[in-house]
């Protein structure tokens, strides 16, 4: 009888535990992630840190030419910049930022913040502190980041085969050794040049206008034969002849 009673008790435990992984499955919102967990659905109207998290991880998407403000507030652009997001990783396309879009972002994204494609440390081979730029180490590290996103996106749009970072942030020290510019965005830590690979630099150049990039130098500009740059700078520039931009 006991053993009847205990076995009953157990039974009655695991249908409670069944309940409660399913409510939390179906929040979606509850996951928790190593770098940023979601615990809201966000649409257009929302405004917070959440809203900026999401920016964050959407400036790779704000349709040709344009950029994503990353401020916090959920506007007409971040509507548009998700829904391109959604589709490209065969999402629905509503606009609404819920468990379907926290999943995908969650598995695109390390601990670190970074997604799983790039690395800080590829965004820095000057050096681990990211200071002795143009702006502050914080601000130089942040920059890389939303570079990072971009890169993401670019990389997903050219079918998910890899992008070869040759050069990120740099000091002015760093910048100088390699007669770089003395305003180079590089100084800045949003500046990033690419290798060719899987890609040519032109397809890499083209396809890096519809990300989010206002600097883009390619083949064909003075000193980027060998390599793409793109960057985020104030005023929009591009410029590769060799590629027709």
């Amino acid at each position: 009888m006991l053993r009847r009673t205990l076995r009953l008790v157990a039974a009655f435990v695991m249908f409670l535990s069944a309940v409660a992984v399913g409510t939390v499955a179906t929040a979606g919102t509850a996951h928790a992630d190593g770098c940023y967990t979601w615990s809201r659905t966000l649409s257009q109207g929302a405004s917070g840190a959440d809203v900026t998290q999401l920016q964050i991880r959407l400036v790779g998407y704000p349709g040709h030419g344009a950029e994503l403000a990353v401020d916090g507030q959920f506007g007409p652009g971040t509507t548009a910049a998700l829904k391109r997001f959604q589709s490209a990783y065969g999402l629905a396309s509503d606009g609404v930022a819920g468990s379907g879009t926290y999943t995908k972002l969650y598995a695109l994204q390390d601990d670190d913040c970074t997604p799983i494609h790039f690395s800080y440390g590829e965004l820095n081979d000057c050096n681990t502190t990211w200071s002795g730029g143009a702006v502050s180490a914080a601000t130089a590290k942040s920059n890389a980041l939303r570079t990072m996103w971009k890169l993401e996106a670019l990389r997903h749009a050219l079918g998910d085969q890899p992008i070869t970072v040759t050069s990120g942030f740099r000091s002015v020290a760093c910048n100088n050794a390699v007669g770089g510019a003395s305003n180079s965005r590089h100084l800045y830590g949003d500046a990033a040049d690419l290798g060719a690979g899987p890609h040519s630099l032109c397809t890499l150049a083209k396809q890096a206008r519809d990300h989010g990039f206002r600097g883009i130098l390619g083949p064909g500009y003075p000193g980027h034969d060998d390599h793409t740059h793109v960057d985020q700078r104030s005023a929009p520039f591009w410029s590769a002849p060799t590629c027709g931009i």
